[in-house]
């Protein structure tokens, strides 16, 4: 076989690559164009069981290669239409955005590029590109100029990587115990990590990742609005230390994702820098407010942070995934810093080559910098701006309409971002737990809209996460309604069997 044979598979300088590249290209746009021009659904209804049937029925390959076309019809037939459709302005149930088109455009050309962001002989410009990215948050955050940080998958990572850094910082400083070298100390299983009973989960997921186990996460009773009560938090410390054990750091969240509650961040600075401890802020949900002068206040303390967790895939619109993690101290990412003589070896630095797997747990890792610098520059952030204060102000709008309705009963009166959480009310509190699940479950397979199903001190309640800026208060009050024939359709049930 000539070698030529294989150009119609890659983008390259010849015809048949070209050719290729523009016409699966084109078909793929007009396969999508036309599907959204006539989608009128967040989700088509159908059972997990019927999807699962029809992608188990498609091929996986091809022997000697299928045409294009008919592959893309299979992929709208099966994919296509089967898929959550985030863009709908019924999906809001999840920290799950509809995505830029900007930011869609990046991803072509993220994926034609190819670069990997551990090396600079692999990503040349992307390096820099991502380090202004980098500088450019960095600012905006109030970070001093010691600051810096990486891209990641997202906020698991993120997380991951401040309380590994806190980790091995606390060795250091508490026992000069090098981590990296020695592994855990002997007094590892004393080490504590502070946070809210409502933090990510993965607090708890890194801490075992970490060696230092679940037990070694103490959660902190929040008050009624859901946030971090900073007068515990300086309690639990004193208790912590007063029984020998150490506490090492205390992880903050900027936007729970139930209920995107802010902790007092201000408050639990002086509580951290008071006793010596690592402050990570979990701000991948609420990270975006700092885009806004009308609630980038509500950030107030997160410039004192010694890392802090950022998702640009939630309330930056961007395609999953997309994340970052930055420190207030760039010092700080020796503890992940690795040099391999084939990728970045100590003396590139000095012949100017910056290798970014320095600061990261990823080696591979995807040129994300550039989808984010294309929305910000095609958008601008004005307008980012508008998107962000338009939806928190839909969440106040939507609590203000269920409050004229006797049926609901909502959580979170007063939204702190733009997640409204609630419920379908009946007296008997099992009862209304399997009404909200019914309507949960109508609301998903009926195609009316897509919303979330969480608990709230074990009991079910239903949650609005309203990241869509197309999204009206029109629709929301037509789901309202079809949430009240649900329920009548659950509690006449017994009338008509």
């Amino acid at each position: 076989m000539n070698t030529t044979d294989f150009d119609r598979f890659f983008l390259n300088n010849s015809e048949a690559g070209l050719q290729s590249f523009q016409h699966i290209l084109f078909e793929s746009q007009h396969l999508l164009s036309q599907f959204y021009k006539n989608n009128t659904d967040a989700f088509n209804g159908k059972h997990p069981h019927d999807i699962e049937k029809e992608i188990l029925a498609m091929p996986i390959a091809s022997k000697d290669g299928d045409d294009p076309l008919m592959v893309l019809e299979e992929v709208k037939e099966k994919i296509v239409k089967n898929s959550i459709h985030v863009s709908h302005p019924t999906s809001i149930g999840h920290l799950h955005c509809p995505p830029l088109i900007p930011a869609v455009a990046a991803e072509l050309i993220i994926g034609v590029l190819n670069q990997s962001m551990d090396s600079w002989d692999q990503s040349s410009s992307a390096t820099y590109l991502e380090e202004r990215l980098i500088q450019w948050v960095s600012e905006k955050l109030g970070l001093p100029n010691t600051a810096d940080g990486t891209f990641t998958s997202g906020g698991t990572q993120s997380n991951y990587m401040g309380l590994l850094l806190a980790r091995d910082h606390f060795c250091e400083k508490e026992w000069s115990w090098n981590v990296k070298m020695e592994g855990l100390p002997p007094e590892a299983g004393k080490m504590r990590i502070l946070c809210s009973e409502d933090a990510h989960f993965t607090v708890k997921k890194s801490a075992f990742q970490l060696g230092i186990g679940e037990q070694a996460v103490v959660t902190i009773e929040t008050d009624h609005n859901k946030k971090m009560n900073a007068n515990v938090l300086n309690e639990e410390i004193n208790r912590l230390k007063s029984e020998g054990l150490y506490p090492m750091c205390v992880v903050a969240t900027a936007g729970t994702t139930d209920f995107g509650s802010i902790d007092p961040i201000q408050d639990i600075a002086v509580i951290t820098e008071r006793n010596g401890l690592w402050l990570h802020v979990d701000a991948a949900y609420g990270g975006a407010l700092m885009l806004s002068k009308k609630h980038s206040n509500k950030l107030a303390g997160i410039e004192q942070a010694d890392s802090i967790t950022i998702d640009f895939h939630k309330q930056f619109y961007q395609p999953i995934s997309c994340g970052a993690f930055f420190v207030k101290n760039k010092e700080n990412f020796r503890y992940v810093a690795h040099h391999a003589d084939y990728l970045n070896p100590e003396n590139d630095e000095e012949d100017g080559l910056f290798h970014l797997v320095s600061k990261s747990v990823q080696t591979t890792r995807r040129f994300d910098a550039l989808k984010l610098f294309m929305s910000l520059r095609i958008v601008g952030e004005k307008n980012f701006a508008s998107m962000i204060d338009y939806t928190l102000h839909l969440a106040e709008q939507t609590v203000k309409v269920m409050n004229q309705k006797d049926t609901f009963e909502v959580c979170n009166m007063h939204p702190e971002i733009n997640a409204v959480v609630f419920c379908y009310r009946n007296d008997d509190l099992e009862e209304r737990d399997n009404i909200n699940t019914f309507i949960y479950k109508k609301l998903l397979h009926t195609g009316t809209a897509l919303v979330a199903k969480t608990k709230v001190k074990s009991r079910v309640f239903l949650k609005f996460t309203l990241l869509n800026p197309r999204t009206t208060i029109v629709d929301i009050e037509d789901i309202l309604h079809s949430i009240s024939q649900f329920a009548a359709e659950y509690e006449n049930r017994g009338i008509t069997q």
